[in-house]
């Protein structure tokens, strides 16, 4: 870029990241495909070319988009098992009832990362990919954690860990604040308890 533009090295990456955090935003509210690249750079208040240069296509972006929801997914367990250091019993249960508390916020839709498999059912799209990798990354760390606190089979306790997981992110939509949610940190701690019996 030549000097004196009025632009600096940085300028690219900020437009990189207000597409994402736009394109998240739409993708969440009103679904992956019911979203145009017009809406996204018009949100993000950048020009097509603009997210054509960080993004070869929108699937390229919906790819970049899951991956920042896997991240704050997989952190928000990390978060949650380090706020019991030496327990990851307590920080297990609360993940779950973290995401209970999220459920039950106005405006939630689920887990984009499960709402997004549920728009490409194409077994080839790069999108349908990057979920399935990210799904199974987190039943490979609740494992792991299920492995520590001494589960007798810790790859079934993640099995049912995550089956709550994603009937959580289902029932929040369904039930709002007054769902079965409710119950999702006890019935955590429950199948805990039964699997290291």
């Amino acid at each position: 870029m030549a000097q004196g533009s009025g632009r600096d090295g940085n300028e690219p990456a900020r437009a990189g990241d207000r597409i994402r955090a736009a394109a998240r935003e739409l993708f969440y509210s009103r679904g992956i495909r019911g979203v145009g690249v017009d809406e996204i750079v018009a949100r993000a208040g950048v020009t097509k070319p603009s997210l054509y240069r960080g993004f070869a296509s929108k699937d390229a972006l919906v790819v970049a988009c899951l991956a920042d929801y896997d991240a704050t997914l997989r952190g928000r367990l990390d978060e949650a098992l380090a706020a019991h250091p030496g327990d990851p019993r307590a920080g297990l249960v609360a993940f779950l009832a973290g995401v209970a508390a999220r459920s039950a916020r106005p405006g939630f839709r689920g887990c984009g990362l499960t709402n997004a498999l549920v728009e490409y059912p194409e077994p080839d799209h790069p999108a349908r990919a990057a979920v399935l990798d990210s799904k199974r990354a987190l039943h490979a760390r609740l494992a792991e954690v299920a492995g520590t606190i001494g589960a007798r089979a810790p790859e079934r306790l993640a099995d049912s860990l995550l089956l709550l997981l994603e009937g959580a992110f289902a029932c929040g939509q369904i039930f709002g604040a007054e769902g079965p949610n409710r119950s999702l940190g006890a019935a955590a701690d429950a199948l805990i308890a039964a699997s290291i019996k």
